[in-house]
């Protein structure tokens, strides 16, 4: 079972049991989540990050809720089967994250 973590700061021990760290892969950005996407394809379950911070150009990187709306709008990928959790500090974002991908995969299940 593949697991990822979208975190640009976070460990896997300050979200989950350490005993869980040989489970996931790490992403830091959402560039390296689009792209370990596309090379490893969708894992089974994802832990969600909103606030990305800085890119290199110093400005407000690309953040969660733009990883999950690549998922749900861009991806074409199945998302029936995934699992996943928002662990970030930002309520906010974290509803719509939440609600993005919890209405899409609803949505695909009806047309099933």
């Amino acid at each position: 079972m593949k697991k990822l973590f979208l975190d640009d700061v976070r460990t896997i021990e300050m979200v989950y049991d350490k005993s869980m760290e040989v489970e996931f892969d790490i992403v830091r950005t959402y560039q390296e989540f689009v792209h370990y996407i596309k090379t490893n394809g969708l894992p089974n379950y994802i832990s969600f990050d909103n606030d990305l911070g800085l890119g290199e150009d110093g400005k407000v990187a690309p953040d969660g809720l733009a990883a999950a709306k690549w998922l749900v709008y861009e991806s074409g990928l199945d998302l029936r089967n995934l699992k996943f959790k928002v662990h970030s500090a930002n309520p906010v974002a974290a509803e719509q994250i939440r609600g993005l991908l919890n209405n899409y995969i609803t949505h695909l299940k009806r047309m099933e």
